[in-house]
This record gives C-alpha cells, structure tokens and sequence, in this order.
C-alpha cells in the first residue's frame, strides 16, 4: 500500500502529527502573505511608474475582485482524488500570474496586465479557505485537537495579512515593487511544494455526488449553523472593516499614529490566536459565534468611546483578541458542519462573501467618516449586535420547530 504522501495514496496519514502541523502553518502563511501582499505590490508598482491613480486603483482590484468567483473554482477540491494537488496547483498559477503581471507591466497595454492580475485573483481564494479545508485531515477528529489547530490557522490569516505588506513595504523600499511582488510568488511556488507535503485525505465520494457551487449555497442556507456562521462572518467582517478608516479620526489623533492603532489591533488578533492554540474554545460552535459576535460589539463600542490615544490602542488590542476567537469559532463551524462532500466549497464560500464584505465596509465608512468621525463605529457596533440577536433567535426558533416537530409524531 502506497504512503499516504504520495500522488497515488490511497489511504490517510495518521493525524495529530506536529511535523504536519508545522508544514500547513508554514504553507498557510507563505500562500496567505502573497495574497494579502500582492495588491500592495500591484499599486505600489503602477504608482511608482508614474501612472495615474485610477489605473493602480483598477489593477490592485484585479487582484482582489475574482476572489468573489472562488465558489466557482472551489468544487474542484471536493471532486478531486488528491486536493493537495489542487491547492498546490492554484499556489503555483497565483506565483505565475502575479509575476508575469508584473514583469510585462512596463511593455504591454494595461489590459493586458490586468487579465493576467485577474488570473491570480482568481485562485486566490483556494489559497486561503481552500487550504483550511485541509486542517480536518491534519488534526484528526478529536474536536480540541481541531479547535487547537484551528487556532494556529487564525494566526496564518493575521500573520499573512501583516507580514505580506509588510515584506512588499521593505523590499520595495530597498529595491522595487516589482522585486517584492517576484518575491511573494516564490513564496507561493514553495508554498505549493509544503502543501503536497501535507496528509493525504480521501475525497468525499465520487464527482457526481458532489453538488455544485449554486446547490452548495443553497445547502448553507437551509442548514441553520451554516447560515449562522455565514451571516455572522458576514455581519462581522463589514464592521470591523471601519477600523482602519477611523483609527484617526474617532480618537482625534495625528494621522501619522493610526498605524499604531492598526498595529494593535493585528496584534491582538495574533495574542487571540494564541490564546486559542493554548486554550482551544470549548461549547458549540454555533452558539459561540453568537456570543462572540455580541463581545465583539462591545469591543467595537469600546474603540468608538476610547477618550484619548492610550485608551484606543488598548481597546484595539482587545477587539483584534476578541475577533481572533469568533474567527475561530466560526472555523469550527465550518469544519464541523458543513456537509463531507462540500466541505471545500462551504469553507471557500464563506471566505469569499467575507473578502467582498469587508470591501463593502471600507467604502462605507469612507463614505461615512466625513459626516462623523465615530458613525461607521456607531453603525457597525447596531449592526453587529442586531444580527447576533438574530442568531440566537434564528437558532431557538429553528430548534422550537426541531422539538415539536418529530417530538410530536
């Protein structure tokens, strides 16, 4: 019998393996960091060239834009013997693109450019949801081992999101956008090589038990957990977008230390991570979403009401702690309810309507700032706390109906 490493496995590695473990958080962060790090690259670049604003604004959308077809291209890990490959394979074609995008630049049309920007976008998604899809097989089904895990992958989304700009603001200081864009791709290329290293799993059934990525939606909808965890990643990922936008002006500081205020918050979602992997969330997952969705509300009041810069940063620490943990609840929910045979989609699914929402809430509170400093935090806090008053609702409503109806017969 073949290894459980090989392109032609036919049975699983053991789980619960750290070396396992160790290679997905590796993997995860280099593939994470090239898709948070490229749009950075991609309008630093035209910038740098001298072309207009517009255009860097129009490629850097290339980039995260397809990211809403991801459902689309998401079946494939459900239908593929080996999703490895395929996650390997989208790391590989993200690299490609992306630094083929940027070394034509200067010598075609723009157009030209932004198809191949929208090529790596387009994949992009598999390198984030997708490579979450494959930490069941790695943690195995003890449900502490998979929260613990779960937490370390809360870390390769933040770490991705900070170190990936980050690496693109250093080297293209010192050498050029276009460098540091070269670079991210070869942080996919080895990526790709760290994920066909990961444990093999069997796929779901067969490609034709499958559903497709219309039917995998309709499922989350009719599933009551998953719609939760749909609308409440949703709800959350809009409010926090406000962050950013209003780190100056809802506390009145210089604009030169809303980065500090950014800093901390990313910070507090790494200490959040790390209390996770220590101390994994115990209870249902689906009613820890909910509650966490209300702490995160508070936290977000918190921010809005911080009477000077001190208070700000310490409350934007504890908001990015309190967001690391219902991210990872809501992995957990993923995990634990989405369907076998569509376990991919949902996880890309769900990451996809979280890209363009938290798109959605940045342009809402850009366009809200300058009727007043605190209205974006004031909305989001409304929002955050309405919809996890619906949660819990929906699920006691859906939970009534479960008990009275077989209950009855």
């Amino acid at each position: 019998m073949s290894s459980g490493r090989s392109g032609g496995a036919d049975t699983a590695v053991p789980p619960n393996r750290p070396a396992d473990l160790a290679r997905y958080v590796a993997a995860a962060t280099m593939a994470r960091s090239a898709d948070g790090g490229a749009v950075v690259a991609v309008v630093l670049m035209v910038t740098v060239s001298g072309a207009p604003g517009w255009l860097a604004g129009l490629l850097g959308a290339c980039v995260t834009a397809p990211h809403l077809l991801g459902p689309f291209v998401a079946r494939r890990l459900d239908t593929a013997r080996d999703g490895r490959t395929v996650i390997a394979a989208a790391c590989v074609a993200h690299g490609a693109t992306l630094a083929a995008a940027v070394l034509v630049f200067p010598h075609v049309p723009a157009v030209v450019t932004g198809l191949l920007l929208i090529a790596s976008g387009l994949v992009g998604p598999l390198l984030t949801g997708g490579i979450s899809s494959r930490l069941p097989a790695i943690a195995g089904p003890d449900r502490t081992a998979q929260r613990r895990a779960q937490g370390w992958d809360v870390a390769t989304y933040g770490l991705g999101g900070t170190v990936g700009p980050a690496i693109v603001a250093a080297v293209s200081a010192w050498a050029s956008p276009t460098a540091a864009a070269l670079l991210l791709a070869a942080a996919t290329a080895l990526a790709a090589i760290l994920v066909r290293m990961l444990p093999w799993a069997p796929p779901p059934g067969a490609p034709s038990e499958v559903p497709r990525p219309a039917r995998t939606l309709l499922l989350m909808l009719a599933s009551g957990p998953l719609r939760r965890t749909l609308y409440m990643t949703v709800t959350v990922a809009f409010a926090l977008a406000a962050l950013p936008i209003t780190a100056v002006a809802s506390v009145g500081v210089a604009a030169a230390l809303a980065g500090v205020l950014t800093a901390a918050y990313g910070l507090g979602n790494l200490a959040g991570s790390a209390v996770v992997m220590i101390r994994p969330l115990r209870g249902d997952a689906d009613h820890l979403m909910t509650r966490l969705g209300l702490v995160v509300a508070v936290a977000l009041g918190g921010v809005a009401l911080a009477p000077g810069f001190s208070p700000a940063v310490v409350a934007y620490f504890v908001t990015g702690v309190l967001n690391a943990h219902f991210f990872a609840a809501t992995l957990a929910a993923r995990s634990e309810f989405a369907p076998a045979r569509a376990r991919g989609q949902v996880f890309v699914w769900i990451g996809a309507v979280k890209i363009t929402a938290g798109s959605a809430g940045t342009a809402l509170a850009g366009a809200l700032i300058g009727v007043g400093g605190r209205l974006p935090l004031v909305l989001s806090v409304t929002v955050v706390t309405l919809v996890s008053l619906v949660s819990a609702l929906d699920r006691r409503t859906r939970g009534t109906a479960h008990r009275s109806g077989p209950a009855a017969t």
